[in-house]
């Protein structure tokens, strides 16, 4: 089958891979985006009880999102690595500002709101991986010591700013976010062991610094049963939307969870919940062959990267994304404590679409502008 053209006459034929190629778009991506993101807003309109205005806002943002991903792909990726130091500074100093003047909301101080509000914290998922690639850039690898404690710290600052806001969940994100660029460039297993020793040796003292709901809800995880109506209802109607779509499920717009309002935050975190009651197991291995398959572009981009900041940061990219439908899944299916952490694309939200869809638009910079060289 011939590639569709278009060319002007007397002048060469065009192909759709050059045009984008041109516009620096992937488009093996890009399809599976777009078909996430129309799926993510058929079941936000069933999970909003029909709400027409919900499912315009959340189309808005996704716009937004699209156009900032498309302006990121048209970045070289030199340019990323020269400005990432300076996105990071600028980043933790969002974070400080938030300490000092930002919005608080259900308890938790998280937003700044510049005529428009939004959560610095979400700068700093794509801050994180651009700077520990920039960092690690030019160096020996797999890094030596200093390398690598220099790369703790430069992870531990802006993680221990947004925990303490308090988003335990926004915080591991970004804590794995710049580990997986050092998983890339080479970290020894050593190194792996060592942290995770400390890790466990630090669980008591870490225990008693946790908020008393942060707590609750490690509680509630090794035993929902105990409060079912309390602590552990979130989860537990959640197990019941996801047990009662059996196979097939009962159809779009037809789950009763979610509808009747047994289900809480049934449009945000646990918006997996009503997907499942609705379209069932089946469902559930279609829509994580979709993100698998989006994962599985993302590592194979940073793969056929052409040096070291480009193959550590759209490793670290594609396994952050791969982390939250990893953590949303496991919460909702009571495998994890219940974290504010949304499903991908899927979930009601605003900054967390854009900073995602920003992280795709550098994965296509990477992939189209490494095309553009090798030809």
């Amino acid at each position: 089958m011939s590639t569709p053209t278009t060319a002007l006459p007397g002048s060469p034929e065009i192909g759709w891979d050059t045009w984008l190629a041109r516009a620096h778009l992937d488009l093996w991506l890009a399809v599976m985006l777009l078909l996430l993101a129309v799926l993510g807003l058929c079941v936000l309109y069933s999970a909003s009880g029909h709400s027409a205005d919900m499912v315009l806002s959340q189309g808005r943002r996704l716009a937004l999102g699209l156009v900032v991903m498309l302006l990121c792909a048209q970045v070289p990726p030199e340019l990323y690595r020269a400005v990432a130091p300076w996105f990071y500074v600028i980043a933790v100093l969002l974070l400080l500002l938030v300490l000092a003047f930002g919005d608080s909301s259900k308890g938790a101080q998280r937003w700044l709101d510049f005529g428009v509000r939004f959560q610095p914290s979400e700068l700093m998922k794509l801050a994180m991986p651009l700077a520990i690639g920039a960092f690690l850039h030019g160096r020996s690898l797999p890094p030596r010591a200093p390398a690598v404690l220099g790369a703790l710290a430069l992870i531990g600052v802006p993680s221990a700013l947004v925990v303490v806001q308090p988003d335990l969940g926004t915080g591991m994100l970004i804590v794995c976010a710049g580990l997986f660029a050092l998983f890339f460039g080479g970290w020894g297993w050593r190194w792996i062991a060592a942290g995770l020793g400390i890790t466990a040796a630090a669980a008591w003292p870490l225990w008693n610094a946790l908020h008393d709901y942060q707590r609750q809800r490690v509680l509630t995880f090794l035993d929902p049963e105990s409060d079912p109506l309390g602590a552990g209802y979130h989860i537990t109607q959640s197990m019941i939307a996801i047990g009662s779509g059996g196979l097939f499920g009962k159809g779009w717009m037809n789950g009763t969870q979610a509808h009747l309002e047994f289900l809480p935050e049934s449009h945000t975190d646990f918006i997996f919940a009503v997907y499942a009651e609705e379209f069932g197991l089946l469902g559930i291995l279609l829509l994580l062959a979709l993100y698998l398959a989006i994962v599985g572009r993302g590592l194979m981009i940073a793969l056929r990267g052409q040096d070291t900041f480009q193959r550590l940061l759209a490793g670290a990219l594609s396994l952050t994304f791969f982390l939250y439908v990893f953590i949303n899944m496991g919460m909702v299916l009571g495998l994890l404590p219940v974290v504010g952490v949304p499903l991908p694309l899927i979930s009601f939200g605003g900054t967390s679409v854009v900073s995602l869809l920003a992280g795709f638009g550098i994965l296509m910079s990477i992939q189209t502008h490494r095309k553009l060289i090798s030809n």
